[in-house]
């Protein structure tokens, strides 16, 4: 397996607290960005290329314990959306992220709903 390094984030931007108001545009944009991660399959799919940096189809299949046709699907999606890109080396096809913010989302999604979890359980406690 060849690990492929992540570029950095995109340029830098503003900071959020000093944007303009997201326009509707925009906003359906973002929210067409999140349902498009929003998928269990697709977020393990990225998770197991941010760790192993490139895999093909049948080893992702493999990691994930889900059959190659249900991946490639999955696969095609994020290929589309620009989130993943591919390299052919022979006859394999190895996946890597290419969107170094999707990983970064995905890192900061992951501690929310760990940090959420915690705290619900916390207020079950008081």
């Amino acid at each position: 397996m060849n690990s492929k390094k992540i570029e950095p984030c995109c340029p830098v931007k503003p900071d959020l607290k000093k944007r303009p108001l997201l326009t509707e545009e925009q906003a359906a944009s973002l929210e067409s960005t999140f349902k498009m991660l929003a998928n269990g399959t697709r977020l393990r799919i990225l998770h197991a290329l941010t760790r192993s940096g490139e895999l093909c189809v049948s080893e992702i299949a493999e990691t994930l314990g889900l059959k190659p046709t249900a991946v490639s699907n999955q696969l095609q999606r994020l290929t589309d959306k620009g989130v993943l890109g591919y390299r052919r080396n022979g006859n394999q096809v190895l996946y890597h992220a290419v969107d170094p913010c999707v990983v970064k989302l995905l890192d900061s999604a992951w501690c929310l709903s760990e940090d959420a979890e915690t705290r619900t359980r916390e207020r079950g406690r008081i």
